[in-house]
């Protein structure tokens, strides 16, 4: 059955892999600033942004809400498209202000479909940021979906080529418990196996750990 497909998968991969840890962050905030710089680029660069953020001791929201969209700019620049990402995160920060006084913890302690709804609300903002946002730092159980999710389990042929987001991720719930942190692992799991082997060209499908599935 499909839905055992999706527990083999997911057994066979942490054997393999072993937990990922991730997201990495310090804070819920440092996700929630992770997940929209990580948006177009790789997690180093990322980190190399948020590294900056730090010693500029600007990483809270208080301080960044108050810090100048083009200052923002330039300490996220590692991070590429840093002018339009700068923006985002002001346009998410003015949504929590707006919304939830600037409390962050009101925002985090949300219901999940309003969380979204806010979250979807915010320009620049999609759904894998907004769900890599709910996931990794409000904990709720919404499974992240990639472009990885969709390379590896189409090319299994566990879902339909032309899936999009919504369907890839109903596939995962439908299939799964509703449970943050297998949605958490799950997902880790998945964007190593496709950056280490399930690649766009030139997968490696020997030496796959999912070979046979």
């Amino acid at each position: 059955m499909i839905e055992n497909k999706f527990t083999e998968i997911y057994s066979l991969l942490y054997e393999h892999f072993g937990p990922q840890g991730w997201w990495p962050g310090d804070s819920p905030f440092e996700i929630i600033v992770g997940a929209v710089l990580t948006q177009n680029t790789n997690w180093g660069n990322v980190c190399k942004a948020i590294s900056q953020l730090k010693e500029a001791g600007v990483l809270s929201f208080p301080a960044l809400a108050a810090l100048p969209v083009d200052e923002l700019a330039q300490l996220i620049k590692p991070s590429g498209y840093f002018n339009i990402k700068s923006q985002r995160l002001k346009n998410l920060l003015q949504m929590i202000n707006e919304r939830y006084n600037g409390n962050l913890e009101r925002f985090l302690a949300e219901d999940l479909f309003a969380g979204r709804e806010a979250l979807l609300s915010v320009k620049g903002i999609g759904p894998e940021t907004a769900d890599s946002i709910l996931l990794y730092a409000a904990n709720h159980p919404i499974f992240v979906v990639d472009t990885y999710t969709h390379r590896i389990f189409s090319r299994h042929l566990l879902v339909a080529e032309e899936s999009d987001y919504y369907s890839l991720q109903e596939a995962f719930h439908d299939r799964l418990p509703a449970q943050s942190v297998l949605f958490n692992e799950y997902h880790a799991l998945i964007v190593t196996l496709g950056k280490d082997y399930c690649r766009k060209n030139n997968p490696r499908c020997e030496q796959c750990p999912l070979q046979g599935v």
